[in-house]
């Protein structure tokens, strides 16, 4: 093998001598002691830039086209570093910042997106800085005695008394699998008392999920990726109201016992992400029982109202859940994500437990050492339940309650304008802070027919959103087209949603004239 040159050698030497240089430089970008008045310099000009650009933003979007920021990202060289935060941040004002979606503007009155308070974002930096993972009590010690003691408050807030347990999770969806898989593992043991050890694939085979019409999308998923399919999820009717019909859920349960079947779990809902209905959380547990199946209740959206000071009531019988999943970033007003899923027995959550020697062996349970990934499906997780603490210590459950509550009495106030508006159809009452509705006017004296209603509601929720001026959802019933409010800004007014309401007058009246015009 022949040796390298004097000038290969030195030519390694100083390519060596370039990267040693490079990384100690590095190091000066490392979170520790040494670095921490970096630190605060740099944070405070990313707080200071986020400010400044809230405060200046006048409008929930600016309208900006995928393709076009795309183009801007695509363009950027992420092999040539910027020179210091100031330029990278003056960038990331161009590429995001200055097209954000605001959810803070009370123009924003489109999904289940909540304006973040205060003490939320203080926990968000800490928790960031410390990176706490949240799987073994070796890293995450105090943060760990947090998470449960907020579970523990969570649970009370509910009505479970001591016994019951639960887990931080990013998100409503993660929540609703996990009490999904608790009760697919509840049910097959179940199943092998009396089928000795048969193999699952064979026992998931009779499983059934029983939800309304109207659930979230994810208990679909969640089947699927449980091994049961999208086709074990049977569809409950729902009354007007958009509420479980406990007698078409009667009936479902019926049938499918009549067939073999095995009732895995009753899904309801408190808070449904169109309607924000409620199911009949007692008449339904009433048949869960009645079946020996699981009640799960998806309260992602509801939840808040655990600490409502005149909405409480909306949720009696959710203490009859054996589990449920509740949404902090939503009607806490907490930044995504915190979420947490909550069972009654927490002797359930060894469904989810797996012992694993070099992370959080068998042998530390016995000690009791608390090591929360025995009863997470993630492993590296973060402490997202500081946000919550640091809410609950600075503002109270009574102040999260009334700023849920407000949006709550804006959304009932926004729904009688509609029912009084000869322009407006209202698909519901609201129940919670959600609204269904249709511009469907009278034109020459008839009111627009329902094909056109699904052409011009689309296109004006498309307008609005291009124009920036506020951001709506739009949504399907029976097959037809609406649009939708989601108010969850505390401080947005009548007279706020009342602009919006306008805006998509006009919006609609103009393409009305445009197609008489193209028609004619």
């Amino acid at each position: 093998m022949t040796s390298p040159s004097v000038e290969e050698r030195i030519a390694q030497e100083q390519d060596f001598g370039s990267k040693v240089e490079l990384a100690l430089a590095a190091t000066n970008q490392l979170f520790n002691a040494r670095n921490s008045p970096s630190y605060v310099a740099q944070v405070l000009q990313g707080v200071n830039a986020v400010s400044t650009k809230v405060q200046r933003t006048a409008r929930p979007f600016t309208g900006v086209g995928h393709a076009e920021l795309k183009a801007m990202v695509g363009a950027i060289d992420l092999e040539r570093p910027l020179p210091d935060m100031a330029a990278a941040l003056e960038e990331l004002d161009e590429l995001y910042l200055k097209d954000a979606i605001y959810f803070h503007d009370s123009r924003y009155a489109a999904h289940l997106n909540c304006p973040v308070v205060i003490p939320a974002l203080v926990g968000e930096a800490v928790l960031s800085a410390m990176n706490s993972s949240m799987d073994t009590w070796d890293q995450s010690a105090g943060a760990t005695m947090i998470e449960r003691r907020l579970i523990d408050w969570t649970a009370g807030r509910i009505g479970f008394d001591t016994a019951a347990d639960g887990v931080f999770t990013s998100g409503g969806s993660q929540s609703n699998f996990q009490a999904l898989l608790i009760a697919r593992n509840h049910a097959v043991a179940k199943l092998r008392a009396t089928n000795g050890d048969a193999r699952l694939p064979h026992l998931l085979e009779r499983l059934r999920i029983f939800t309304s019409a109207d659930s979230h999308f994810s208990i679909q998923k969640s089947a699927s990726m449980l091994g049961l399919g999208f086709d074990a999820v049977i569809s409950v009717p729902t009354a007007d109201d958009h509420r479980m019909d406990p007698t078409a859920l009667a009936a479902a349960l019926a049938e499918a016992h009549d067939a073999g079947l095995v009732a895995m779990a009753v899904v309801a809902t408190a808070g449904t992400t169109d309607f924000g209905s409620v199911d009949p959380l007692s008449e339904v547990a009433a048949l869960v029982r009645a079946y020996d199946s699981w009640l799960h209740v998806d309260a992602a959206y509801g939840g808040g109202l655990i600490v409502s000071g005149r909405y409480r009531h909306l949720l009696n019988g959710i203490l009859l859940a054996d589990s449920i999943t509740i949404d902090f970033h939503k009607t806490f007003f907490q930044p995504v994500s915190s979420s947490a899923v909550l069972v009654r027995n927490g002797s359930m959550m060894r469904h989810v437990t797996y012992y694993a020697d070099y992370l959080n062996p068998e042998s530390a349970a016995k000690a009791e050492i608390p090591n929360q990934v025995d009863k997470s499906i993630q492993t590296t997780r973060r402490f997202d339940a500081l946000k919550l603490w640091l809410t609950l210590r600075i503002m109270g459950a009574d102040a999260i309650g009334a700023l849920f509550d407000e949006a709550i009495d804006l959304a009932g106030r926004v729904g009688t304008l509609l029912v009084d508006d000869a322009d407006f159809e209202l698909a519901a009452t609201p129940q919670l802070s959600t609204l269904v509705f249709r511009y469907r006017p009278a034109v020459d004296g008839v009111t627009l027919d329902e094909d056109a209603s699904d052409v011009i509601n689309p296109a004006i929720r498309a307008a609005i959103f291009a124009s920036g001026e506020a951001v709506v959802a739009g949504t399907k019933v029976a097959g037809r087209h609406y649009l939708k409010f989601t108010l969850l800004n505390a401080e947005a007014s009548l007279r706020d949603i009342e602009e919006i309401i306008e805006l998509i007058r006009r919006t609609g009246a103009s393409l009305l004239a445009t197609t008489t015009e193209a028609a004619a």
